[in-house]
């Protein structure tokens, strides 16, 4: 049948879950989260708002808590997610969250040094100190930007386990040296300039790692041992991922975006395999990262026009549907902590209302604060008239409100996307642990600009 925005309301209106005295709207989620769900997927329509962070991590402590979730798995780089992964499970000599989080120090800082990652991480240390060995929730970073680092703790790592081959991987990542410290340098050098790849360095140097790293970890002691291995293994992976990254950032053959997935879903595989080594149940994780890495690709522009996978859709076809569930996040107004460009200081900005040819702007037309959509489990009529597509609004860590909807908007089958979506109809920015000076002149500035400009068309 035909729909018209009418009808389409009124069918999200009757089948919105809300918050009831008592009982969040988090948890009235959860009921619809199956049982048999191995990875759950929370994602975020920016990476600097406040409600969606919250709401994340509410939901995760519910599936860490009644679900037996046992790791966090973030859109983050190793080494840096690794110091929070010692710390919550009491295994490292920081005092606090805050000295945990202190090595996320590559922009954009605010994504992990924030209000709710400190509140988020002293909740998972104070939930891991009541567990007993084996059932604790671990945190790791699936990213693959970190290639000096990543490169440097297989080093350090190998030179107490096994000097030798702390020798031979220091010998090929040598090839890396010429380029300086700037992974740019390197995407470069290789994918303009013409020179020489590291590939066959970083290959071999993973090949040995994922030979030996079982034995390393039986030789080292306890848990701990066992983590610091796995870090070293999936350290190496970084490193290939990484190579293979910005070798193909200029005229190569891959797609970066489809590499970097690729990679996520390898490290969940890697996690997976891990715990199910040394945990008392089933390995269960939670995933965070932006809405466009974990809402199924193939249901938007990414997938149908640019040829772009993503982790969510990766996630759903090696698992299977009954075993991955993803959820959503659209707001239509309010704050958001961006920039303006890359590498430039983080800003309070307005979000501009949302376009009107939007599932943000149907949503608020809803005229409900907030509520979620259960897309698998509710009525076929409702994912019938929200098939689209539509336009779906993506903020991430910049910003550029005057061209909107060039910058920031794709179309997308939300029922085919998600499984689930909550809609916060105006949410706040997070707030940076250290923030510019920029910060609130920047907001003021905004907030006097007139409604109507710029139109962003």
């Amino acid at each position: 049948m035909g729909w018209d925005d009418g009808n389409i309301l009124q069918l999200v209106k009757d089948n919105a879950l809300l918050p009831r005295p008592g009982e969040p709207l988090e948890r009235a989620l959860l009921q619809r989260i199956p049982a048999e769900a191995e990875v759950v997927m929370v994602g975020e329509a920016s990476h600097g708002t406040d409600d969606f962070y919250r709401m994340r991590a509410e939901i995760t402590k519910l599936l860490i808590r009644e679900r037996g979730f046992n790791a966090v798995v973030v859109e983050a780089d190793f080494p840096d997610a690794f110091r929070v992964n010692l710390y919550v499970r009491g295994m490292s000599e920081d005092k606090s969250a805050d000295e945990a989080l202190s090595n996320f120090e590559r922009f954009p800082t605010w994504m992990w040094r924030n209000n709710v990652m400190l509140d988020f991480v002293d909740w998972l240390r104070r939930h891991n100190q009541g567990q007993e060995q084996g059932r604790a929730c671990a945190f790791y970073g699936m990213d693959v930007y970190s290639l000096h680092s990543s490169a440097a703790h297989v080093v350090d790592f190998l030179q107490g386990a096994d000097p030798d081959a702390a020798q031979r991987a220091r010998s090929r990542y040598r090839c890396f040296d010429r380029f300086g410290a700037d992974s740019m340098a390197y995407a470069y050098g290789v994918g303009v300039g013409g020179q020489p790849s590291c590939a066959d360095a970083a290959v071999s140097t993973l090949r040995e790692m994922l030979q030996k790293a079982g034995s390393y970890g039986e030789r080292m002691d306890g848990a701990k041992g066992a983590e610091l291995a796995f870090a070293a293994q999936c350290n190496a992976a970084v490193v290939k991922g990484a190579e293979m990254y910005y070798r193909n950032m200029f005229f190569g053959d891959e797609l970066t975006w489809n590499l970097r997935d690729t990679h996520f879903l390898e490290t969940v595989k890697a996690v997976r395999e891990h715990l199910g080594r040394s945990a008392a149940q089933p390995p269960r994780l939670v995933l965070w990262a932006h809405n466009s890495h974990l809402g199924d690709a193939s249901a938007t522009d990414m997938g149908k026009h640019r040829g772009e996978i993503n982790v969510g859709q990766l996630v759903r076809d090696h698992l299977g549907m009954r075993k991955a569930f993803n959820i959503g996040f659209t707001t239509h107004t309010g704050s958001v902590a961006a920039a303006d460009e890359w590498d430039s200081p983080v800003q309070l900005k307005a979000v501009r209302k949302s376009l009107p040819a939007s599932y943000e702007h149907l949503f608020h037309k809803a005229g409900m604060p907030e509520f979620a959509l259960d897309m698998r489990g509710g009525p076929q009529d409702l994912r019938d008239a929200l098939e689209g597509p539509r336009l779906e609004r993506a903020i991430g860590v910049i910003y550029r409100p005057r061209t909107e909807r060039q910058s920031h908007y794709f179309y997308a089958s939300l029922p085919r996307q998600f499984d689930a979506v909550i809609h916060l109809d105006e949410t706040e920015a997070l707030t940076p642990l250290e923030a510019t000076g920029r910060w609130e002149t920047d907001w003021e500035a905004r907030e006097d600009a007139p409604e109507t400009y710029p139109t962003g068309y």
